[in-house]
């Protein structure tokens, strides 16, 4: 096995990188998954990989307009603030027993061929009495089952879910498909984790199990074509060292990509099938993010601060844009993080890529006026999170999503993958070709380390399977 790894690490958006003596995460900054049968606990077991993790608690404090609520595994504080919601949590924990159990190696859905249902029917049958009695969560939004369990309405519990749904399922309670929904809420509850070194020891540390194992990591190597003939991907050509040269081709039995789907079609160019090339010209643009990376001063951070916080300005106005954030420091046991006495930050919104892309194209002048607009609401709103944090700042990066197409190389510096709504829409792996695979945020469940690393498991048995029939 061989990676082509364009950057000079690994990681990606779940990457960390170096900058004045901080390593800031790129992107990504919570681990989850480790619970006993979770994605990266079925990993570890599997590869025999010892990560460089501490627990955290709490996963997180989320800041809504007067209000403080705590999420951390017992969710106290959750229940305390909103007693009325113990009916909503309690099916929430048992449909997410069911998600995480189907999730287990990897859930063939969609199901892409005879040997793919008959693995999902002997899944669902294992855990018959479950699936039957929750199945219809998996056609509803969480909003019906938010309308089914709570005794009234409650605008401002509906924001609280809506802003952890953003996050972690990439929509709100309208939208986002109820089975998966209440998988995705249920990070906090069972656990998350801090990463020595930041998000990117954790590719870090993949990468060299792989070459223990005797893979091969090539950094540098920037693909920049798929080759295919008669329905098969045949090699790749890559650009490659510091100087980038062009033109080296790389022959590939099998090809696993780690792109989005619109960047897979560009990559195969004349050679991608009609249904990927409908897929990228009909598919809708999903969010970006508007991130900020701090270096800070420790002395000016409130005593005791969580290490992640969500702050949220409004019940009423649309969430992203500067109106929710999320804010991760680094803890302050990890000295590789940042110069002595200070903390590495990374603060992220949802943004509308396309807005960013079209602004820069017609008035640059304006694109870093609202570049400049954007830091600063940003900064004005950490205020309710961590007062007096600014006297300390001594770094301060802001990237739009044109930084993270440039760092990246995703079309559009989209991230994220796409929302799971309805499970009818949901993107499996395949792409028109028997031996080229989709791998990623892009593929159902989508994001998060947890969600990704399901989704890999489920394309290494395809995989496997293909290269042994």
């Amino acid at each position: 096995m061989t990676v082509l790894e364009a950057h000079v690490y690994p990681g990606g958006c779940a990457g960390t990188f170096y900058h004045k003596g901080y390593r800031f995460d790129a992107g990504a900054t919570i681990a989850a998954g480790l619970h006993p049968g979770g994605p990266l606990e079925q990993l570890t077991q599997r590869l025999d990989i010892e990560w460089p993790l501490r627990p955290q608690e709490p996963a997180w404090v989320v800041h809504l307009p007067g209000r403080r609520v705590v999420f951390d595994r017992d969710r106290a504080d959750l229940l305390k603030s909103f007693p009325h919601s113990a009916v909503f949590w309690n099916r929430q924990r048992k449909l997410a027993s069911l998600g995480w159990k189907l999730g287990a190696g990897g859930l063939p859905w969609p199901p892409a061929d005879r040997h793919e249902w008959t693995r999902l029917a002997r899944t669902l049958w294992r855990h018959a009495p479950e699936s039957l009695r929750h199945w219809p969560f998996a056609f509803r939004s969480v909003a019906d089952w938010m309308a089914r369990d709570l005794p009234h309405e409650d605008r401002e519990f509906r924001r609280l879910l809506d802003a952890q749904l953003l996050i972690s399922a990439q929509s709100t309670s309208e939208q986002v498909n109820a089975l998966w929904g209440a998988t995705a809420l249920d990070l906090a509850r069972q656990g998350t984790m801090q990463v020595a070194g930041g998000m990117g020891a954790l590719a870090q540390t993949l990468s060299c199990r792989l070459q223990q194992l005797g893979g091969r990591v090539l950094l540098r190597q920037q693909v920049t074509r798929i080759l295919a003939e008669e329905g098969l991907a045949t090699g790749v050509v890559v650009r490659s060292g510091r100087r980038r040269r062009y033109g080296q081709r790389l022959s590939a039995d099998f090809i696993v990509a780690n792109v989005t789907p619109w960047n897979l079609a560009r990559l195969l160019g004349d050679s991608a099938p009609q249904r990927l090339r409908r897929e990228s010209q009909s598919r809708k643009p999903g969010w970006g993010a508007f991130v900020l990376h701090l270096g800070l001063d420790q002395r000016f951070l409130p005593e005791g601060a969580a290490d992640h916080h969500q702050v949220v300005t409004s019940v009423d106005e649309p969430l992203g844009e500067g109106n929710s954030l999320f804010i991760s420091i680094s803890p302050p046991w990890d000295g590789s993080r940042a110069p002595e006495g200070c903390r590495a930050v990374t603060v992220s919104t949802h943004t509308r890529a396309t807005d960013w892309h079209d602004l820069f194209q017609v008035d640059p002048v304006a694109y870093e006026a609202r570049k400049s607009e954007y830091a600063s609401r940003m900064l004005r709103h950490m205020e309710r999170a961590l007062p007096g944090f600014r006297e300390g700042i001594r770094v301060q990066l802001a990237g739009t999503p044109r930084t993270w197409q440039y760092f990246t190389g995703r079309q559009m510096g989209l991230v994220g993958g796409f929302p799971v709504t309805s499970l009818l829409d949901a993107r499996g792996p395949r792409c028109g070709l028997r031996n080229l695979r989709l791998v990623g945020d892009s593929v159902f469940p989508g994001q998060s380390t947890a969600g990704v690393v399901s989704g890999a498991m489920r394309v290494t048995r395809d995989v496997l399977r293909q290269l042994a029939l």
